[in-house]
C-alpha cells in the first residue's frame, strides 16, 4: 500500500477530525495474535503519524496508549480525558488537537448515566461505566468557536445506547455553536440511537452521507483485523452540526504487509464552518 496519508495536515479553513477506537492493550494474548499491543504500535505510529488529525477522538485508550499517541503527534499536540473508572484510572476516550489551530477555552468529562457528573456512574444496564469528553475550542485561524465530543456507547445494553444518544442529543441541541460528537457507538446507522441523534429530527448531521466527497470505499468500522468489507455495520461515526460543510470524508481501511493497527477503522473527515473565511491552503 502507499505511505501517502488520505487527508494529512489540514490548512485553515479545513480541519481534518478523525474519530479511532485504537484498541485497549489486553493483559494476554495468543503469541502471533493481530491483537498483541507490541505487534500493533507501529502500525498505529505509521497510521497516525502521516495522517495528522487536527483533532482526533480516541476510544478504548488506556494511559500508557494515550501517552503513546502524544508522543507520535509531537509537541504542539494536547491532550484532554483520563480514565472512564471512579478515580480516574482505565481506558477512557481522549481527545488530542493540534494548539497551533485550536485554542482550548474549555473542557468536562462526564458520565453517560443519570448523573453525569459523578465519575464512574452507570446507568441503564451498562456493566462498566461510559464517558464522553466535551471540549470547547476557538479556532486560532478562523476565530470561530467549535465543540467536540469524543465518546464510546456500551456494546451490551441497547437501552444505555439508546439513553447515551439522548443525552449527547441534549448536548448538541442547546449549542449554539458549531459541534462534533464522534466516536465508537457499538451500533448501525440507521438504529434508534443513531436517528435519535442523526435522524429527521436530529439535532446533527452524518457527515459521511453529508460528505461532497467519499475517497473511500463505505467499509465497516469494525473488522476486528480482517480484511475490510462493505456492506457490514459502520458503528464508528463522526456527527456534525448543519453549519459545518463536510468536504470530505474517507474509512481509513489502511494494512500494513496485510496487518491493521486495531480491530475498528478509523473514520476521517475535512471540514469547514460555512462562515469561515477562504482558503488560504489546501489538505496536504
Amino acid at each position: 500500500m502507499t505511505d501517502a496519508p488520505i487527508f494529512g495536515q489540514a490548512h485553515a479553513p479545513d480541519l481534518h477530525v478523525m474519530t479511532y477506537n485504537i484498541r485497549r492493550r489486553m493483559r494476554q494474548n495468543a503469541p502471533g495474535s493481530p491483537d498483541l499491543w507490541s505487534r500493533r504500535q507501529p502500525l498505529l505510529r505509521q497510521l497516525i503519524s502521516r495522517e495528522r488529525p487536527t483533532v482526533l477522538a480516541t476510544q478504548e485508550a488506556l494511559p500508557d496508549q494515550a501517552l503513546f499517541i502524544s508522543a507520535v503527534l509531537g509537541p504542539h499536540y494536547r491532550r484532554i480525558g483520563y480514565g472512564r473508572n471512579a478515580d480516574g484510572t482505565g481506558e477512557g476516550c481522549p481527545l488530542f488537537y493540534d494548539s497551533r489551530r485550536l485554542h482550548l477555552e474549555s473542557w468536562r468529562q462526564i458520565a453517560l448515566s443519570e448523573t453525569p457528573d459523578v465519575p464512574g456512574s452507570r446507568s441503564w444496564g451498562n456493566l462498566i461505566p461510559r464517558v464522553a469528553v466535551v471540549a470547547r475550542f476557538i479556532d486560532v485561524k478562523t476565530h470561530e468557536p467549535l465543540r467536540v465530543v469524543s465518546t464510546h456507547f456500551d456494546h451490551i445494553s441497547r437501552r444505555a445506547r439508546l439513553r447515551s444518544a439522548e443525552q449527547l442529543a441534549a448536548i448538541a441541541a442547546s449549542s449554539n455553536e458549531s459541534i462534533i460528537v464522534m466516536g465508537d457507538m457499538n451500533t448501525d446507522v440507521g438504529t434508534v440511537p443513531y436517528d435519535v441523534i442523526a435522524g429527521d429530527a436530529g439535532p446533527l448531521v452524518d457527515a459521511w452521507r453529508a460528505a461532497g466527497v467519499r475517497l473511500t470505499a463505505p467499509w465497516g468500522t469494525f473488522s476486528n483485523y480482517r480484511a475490510p468489507k462493505t456492506g457490514t455495520k459502520r458503528i464508528d461515526w463522526i456527527l456534525v452540526s448543519p453549519d459545518l460543510e463536510v468536504r470530505e470524508a474517507a474509512i481509513n481501511a489502511s494494512r500494513f504487509d496485510g496487518a491493521a493497527a486495531s480491530d475498528h477503522e478509523p473514520v476521517q473527515v475535512l471540514l469547514r464552518q460555512r462562515k469561515a473565511p477562504a482558503d488560504d491552503g489546501a489538505a496536504g
